[in-house]
This record gives structure tokens, sequence and C-alpha cells, in this order.
């Protein structure tokens, strides 16, 4: 699978990093000239698709595991003690500041996906529909990040942000890797609604 600008060798990483973004000059930024048009736009898109379809995912999610998970999932994929990206900014929030904000969760989320997709392929690998939508949710996120990292060198200058990531599930037993990943899209789940609050305002037209 391919990796997404700036974040290739962080995605290698399995120890979580400290999370900042570094400003460079403007003729270090290398997608400076690659934005499309409509990048505003579609970046509007991604992040309203991926709203709209969070919750289907992770109630398939469930599905797919079985037992326990599918009944006692208030309790096994309570968020509580993993990692997942601070999310501060609101509405009200500098432009520069909600689009790094955005960056680090959607880049999180990219290598999140990743590490439950491998997981299911391994554990499920007749759960076709949740193959399927794990493998559009990256797409989408990857396309989202290609997007917000256009975005953020071409209006702010910034050519990297480091990003912090979860524990990889590499070596852990079939229930914690079920659990990691429900745990992990449980939270998605609650902070993409928020996410979409705030960064659809700062993309609206001028």
């Amino acid at each position: 699978t391919g990796v997404v600008p700036f974040v290739a060798l962080l995605l290698l990483q399995r120890r979580p990093v400290a999370g900042r973004a570094l400003l460079v000059s403007g003729s270090g930024c290398p997608s400076h000239g690659l934005c499309r048009s409509n990048v505003q736009e579609q970046t509007r898109r991604q992040v309203a698709v991926l709203n709209a379809t969070a919750q289907e995912l992770f109630s398939l999610y469930l599905k797919c595991q079985g037992e326990p998970f599918s009944t006692e999932s208030d309790k096994l994929c309570n968020p509580a003690g993993i990692f997942f990206p601070a999310f501060r900014v609101n509405r009200t929030s500098e432009r520069k500041e909600v689009m790094v904000a955005m960056y680090k969760l959607f880049a999180f989320l990219n290598a999140s996906l990743g590490n439950i997709t491998r997981d299911q392929e391994e554990l499920n690998p007749m759960a076709k529909e949740l193959l399927e939508r794990l493998h559009n949710t990256t797409k989408t996120t990857r396309g989202l990040i290609s997007n917000l990292t256009c975005l953020l060198c071409k209006n702010y200058n910034i050519f990297q942000v480091d990003v912090r990531y979860g524990d990889s599930s590499k070596g852990k037993s079939a229930f914690k890797k079920k659990q990691q990943g429900c745990q992990v899209l449980r939270k998605y789940v609650q902070v993409i609604g928020q996410a979409a609050r705030v960064l659809l305002p700062h993309l609206s037209p001028s």
C-alpha cells in the first residue's frame, strides 16, 4: 500500500512521537503547485463522506467481530485507554490551527485504518463488505490528507506536520486486535462529527 506525503517515515514508526507543525519557507513546499482548482470543495466533500459513513463502518465492524463485541461494545470499545489525537480547535479557532489539527487527526486515522485493515484481513478474510468499507475509508482519508497537505503548503508555508500515532497491534492476541480496532473506530465516530462541524465553515466559498 502507498503512503501519503510528509508522513511516509512517520507511518513506519510504532512508538508514538510528539506532534508539532514545522514551518519552512514557501520554496520548500513540493505540493505548492499541485493543488487542484477545486481543492477546497473536494476537501469539504471528503470530510462530509467520512462523517456520513463513520457510524456504519463502526456498526459493521462490531457485527463482524462476533461475541462479545456485538453485545458488550460499550465496555469493550470504550476508547478511554487508547491514544487519540487531541482535537481542541473549534469554529472560532484560526484557520491555520484548524488545518494543522485536521492533518494530525486524519494522518493518525490513516495509519490506524491500515492497522485495522491488516488485522481484519487476517482475522475476518471473508468479511468482504467490511474490508471494502475499510479500504474505501482509507482511500478517502488519503485523498483528504493529500488535499490538506496542499492547503497547508500553499496557504501557510507549512511543509511538514509531525504526527503522533498509537501503538501497533502486531503481536497482540486476536481479541486484543479486535478490541483495539473497535476502540479506535468508536473514538473516530465521536471525533469525526466534531471535525466536520469545525472544518467545513473554514472551507466555505468566500
